[in-house]
């Protein structure tokens, strides 16, 4: 399992964990936290892989049952926030989408192609129930317009296409509004990726960057070598110093920074989908990730408007680089010469040099 996808059921599974029965939350910890297959699963189980798939697809219909209207408040919402507190219901109901949505791709790879069209069918009225009870189309707002009420519909891809470049706007704009971040558990998984998604990756790089209170580099600066539980250091309760849920910086480095991203129809990095961000104010950066077929490197440095970039694609493996079209791109290995790439530039296994001109 990628870091990624890992931080991402972590938090499902914490967020949820009360209503599954000892054998579900057992299942779905061997399946996603120990990275075992549906067979491994079941064979130590003593049960059939159907069994093992069932147990998962009760775990979404029991959520079914619960809210059929497709919103729900049930769970903790955006636990430890700074100061904002956002709809509890608009971040449950979002998770019980992403549950749904994770249930149907499952069915897919498994070739359940009538569980496939159930649980889509039902992402799409969980993710339309959300848009019309939290969504203001005027202003493009989620409920208050808090960083986590903005963000997370962003990440998870509930916003309406045509409303997405808006909603953007206005979480980029509420946070130079604000000078900081604001949010707990939930926003600190979707504010840096919202925010690079979406043409703001200068403004998630200073959030990541911050060594002032709240963040990640204001604990370093006060000693810690492990994430916490709480943004504050002096707390006095929720002060776990060894806690994964404020832990989406890490995978944000290789995402956004090092452009190291998987493609969901070649999975495990066969094919590799590159999209590097050169922000202001770093000058070097180098992401190396270690996959099934090898390593595979996203390195650069910048000066002025010249970028030196370096990227190695393992052996057996594909990658498509894209660059912003502006561009003017060098490489010597593809004999390219101040080319302005207007589609992605395709990589076979190998290390490639880049130069870049803006």
């Amino acid at each position: 399992m990628e870091l990624d996808e890992f931080l991402e059921v972590s938090t499902l599974l914490d967020y949820y964990r009360n209503l599954l029965s000892d054998k579900q939350k057992e299942y779905l910890i061997n399946h996603f936290e120990e990275d075992l297959s549906l067979s491994e699963i079941a064979k130590n189980n003593g049960v059939s892989r159907q069994a093992v798939y069932d147990n998962i697809k009760r775990y979404v219909d029991h959520l079914r049952y619960m809210y059929p209207d497709g919103i729900t408040d049930w769970g903790l919402g955006d636990w430890i926030p700074i100061k904002s507190r956002s709809e509890k219901a608009l971040t449950s109901s979002i998770y019980y989408y992403v549950d749904t949505d994770i249930l149907a791709k499952a069915a897919k790879l498994l070739n359940k192609e009538a569980d496939y069209k159930k649980y889509s069918d039902l992402a799409q009225e969980i993710k339309d129930a959300i848009n019309t009870r939290f969504l203001n189309r005027k202003t493009g707002i989620y409920c208050s317009g808090s960083q986590t009420e903005l963000s997370a519909p962003l990440y998870w891809n509930i916003v309406p296409e045509d409303m997405r470049e808006l909603v953007a706007g206005k979480l980029a704009e509420k946070v130079r509004k604000d000078g900081t971040m604001d949010v707990g558990l939930l926003g600190s998984k979707t504010i840096l990726n919202a925010l690079s998604m979406n043409g703001y990756v200068d403004i998630a790089y200073q959030l990541a960057s911050k060594e002032t209170y709240p963040s990640w580099g204001w604990w370093i600066k006060n000693g810690a070598t492990t994430l916490y539980e709480n943004w504050r250091i002096d707390g006095k309760k929720d002060i776990s110093l060894n806690h994964i849920m404020f832990g989406e910086i890490s995978a944000w480095y290789y995402k956004a920074l090092g452009g190291i991203l998987p493609d969901p129809l070649s999975p495990g990095f066969k094919h590799i989908i590159l999209k590097p961000n050169f922000v202001s104010g770093l000058d070097t950066f180098e992401a190396r990730h270690t996959s099934l077929y090898g390593e595979i490197v996203s390195s650069w440095r910048q000066n002025k408007n010249k970028i030196s970039y370096t990227v190695t694609v393992p052996s057996n493996c594909t990658a498509s680089l894209y660059i912003t079209a502006f561009h003017k791109v060098k490489c010597k290995e593809l004999n390219l010469n101040d080319v302005v790439p207007k589609e992605a530039i395709t990589l076979t296994t190998g290390t490639y040099h880049f130069e870049i001109r803006k």
